[in-house]
């Protein structure tokens, strides 16, 4: 449809199109963050007018860093979580979670003046291959007929679109961008392209326009 790729129809590309679940796991296992920094390339891998490829940088209030890849011009592409902490860490990527484990703590370890090595054991479990829109689904219907909380309510949502909005932010402005964002910049930087977009298009220009196959799709 013409409404896809573009500022005025989607109001973005692969950050508001094919990545915002990915986002929302992200905040909703490790919280929001309190910065971000972000690079958007527009059409970079397709004829659209939005970004198709972007990487964004994330800071916590404790000091923790966090970045977020996607892209559509990866096919096939890969969905991969990795959490690193001084007791190990984790990785989830093609139904497999490994789990490395630390004997000592790795902070303890980097001070301790014996050559004592550190053991790491591995532990692998596989998925479970849980249908996670059944079981939404369900939890849904459950909290209706028997006031089941929510895994996942909808005003939350507002979490995942807001790290989207603050890495276009960044993107635009080359600036790291504050959380709680200021709604009101976003928003004017917004406009822009989309009077620039509807500019090109009232000149009789099409705005950029893809074909879009199966790349767009997200492999779940």
């Amino acid at each position: 449809g013409s409404w896809r790729g573009t500022w005025n129809g989607e109001g973005g590309g692969v950050l508001i199109n094919q990545a915002p679940h990915q986002l929302d796991l992200w905040q909703w296992i490790c919280g929001m963050p309190k910065s971000i920094r972000a690079i958007c390339h527009i059409g970079q891998h397709h004829s659209i007018s939005v970004e198709d490829d972007a990487t964004i940088l994330a800071e916590y209030e404790n000091g923790a860093t966090g970045v977020f890849i996607t892209s559509t011009g990866d096919y096939p592409g890969t969905n991969r979580l990795e959490i690193t902490g001084t007791k190990g860490s984790l990785v989830l990527e093609q139904g497999k979670l490994t789990h490395r484990m630390l004997a000592m703590d790795e902070r303890d370890y980097c001070s301790n003046p014996t050559d004592v090595k550190n053991k790491v054991t591995e532990q692998v479990l596989e998925d479970e291959r849980i249908n996670g829109h059944v079981e939404i689904l369900k939890n849904f219907t459950s909290a209706i007929l028997h006031h089941t909380p929510l895994l996942a309510p909808g005003y939350e949502g507002i979490n995942e679109l807001t790290l989207s909005n603050a890495a276009y932010l960044s993107a635009w402005t080359n600036c790291e961008v504050m959380l709680p964002m200021d709604d009101a910049h976003f928003q004017q930087e917004l406009q822009k392209r989309r009077d620039s977009e509807k500019a090109v298009t009232e000149n009789g220009t099409q705005a950029p326009q893809g074909n879009y196959l199966k790349r767009w799709n997200v492999i779940w």
